[in-house]
């Protein structure tokens, strides 16, 4: 007997790709489990299934740096609650975050994809569970997109919870209308800007603005976070980069562009969520 739960949550997190290296992502989670069935005549509750599954992933994927330990090129130092990742892209550029121990999830696989990841999660998970479920099976999905979108880092500083993390992620639509019609041609413009983008906030930006590296580093409530990055893959903005100011920041942007229009910026964090702003 077999029980699913489709669209269990999401997990939005950023991870090192080989190639394109800190890559901001959203995938929604699908959960099957196998076993025999209780006096209850349930394999497991719902209610039961759902809180342990998705406290599970939040506190060891979610809004976590995912770090492939045998990639090519990676190296990683843990010390007294602190973990170090130290990479080069392809280009020759350097990678470098440190971050509090819970904010970077090491995971013994060569390369994070949504079967790598779900393969290691698949051995934690079976444990929660009582002993009449003898199976489980984790899907992660990527949201289905017909029109433009982008993936992005970032870190908020002042979060109370994990988004505080320097080096988190999405992948996210945008949705862009110029006197009420949608505009997918500075949706694409946009989106290809914001490609594989660390979106960082001037205030945390150490380094001088036109060095070839930006090093960004602040103190939050888990602790000390520092993150170098190639600066062609960095976008900085004045404000925090939550998603309220990522849209005004769009929003006004686009105006200076077309000043007679009514701009109208929907901007996703992940999937199903974002914020609106008008210009």
């Amino acid at each position: 007997m077999k029980l699913f739960v489709d669209n269990l949550t999401h997990v939005d997190f950023s991870y090192l790709h080989p190639q394109r290296g800190l890559l901001g992502e959203s995938w929604a989670v699908q959960l099957v489990l196998e076993g025999q069935l209780d006096q209850q005549g349930m394999i497991c509750d719902f209610g039961i299934v759902k809180k342990r599954v998705k406290a599970w992933l939040d506190a060891h994927i979610d809004h976590a740096l995912v770090v492939a330990m045998d990639m090519a090129g990676v190296q990683v130092a843990v010390d007294q609650g602190e973990t170090q990742v130290n990479w080069t892209y392809p280009t020759g550029e350097r990678f470098y975050c440190r971050s509090p121990e819970q904010a970077i999830a090491l995971i013994p696989v060569a390369e994070i994809t949504e079967t790598t990841l779900a393969q290691w999660c698949r051995k934690q998970l079976l444990a929660l569970f009582p002993e009449q479920v003898k199976g489980l099976d984790i899907l992660f999905v990527t949201e289905k997109i017909d029109s433009s979108f982008y993936h992005y880092s970032h870190g908020l500083q002042q979060h109370d919870g994990n988004c505080q993390r320097i080096a988190h992620g999405h992948r996210s639509r945008i949705e862009i209308f110029r006197n009420t019609l949608r505009d997918q041609s500075i949706e694409a413009q946009w989106a290809e800007t914001f490609r594989d983008i660390y979106i960082g906030t001037r205030s945390h930006l150490v380094s001088d603005e036109g060095a070839d590296e930006h090093r960004y580093r602040y103190d939050a409530p888990q602790g000390e976070f520092e993150l170098h990055l190639p600066a062609s893959v960095c976008y900085v903005m004045e404000s925090v980069s939550t998603v309220e100011q990522i849209a005004t920041h769009l929003a006004k942007q686009i105006k200076l562009q077309y000043p007679d229009c009514e701009i109208v910026v929907r901007a996703y964090e992940g999937v199903g969520k974002g914020a609106i702003a008008t210009a």
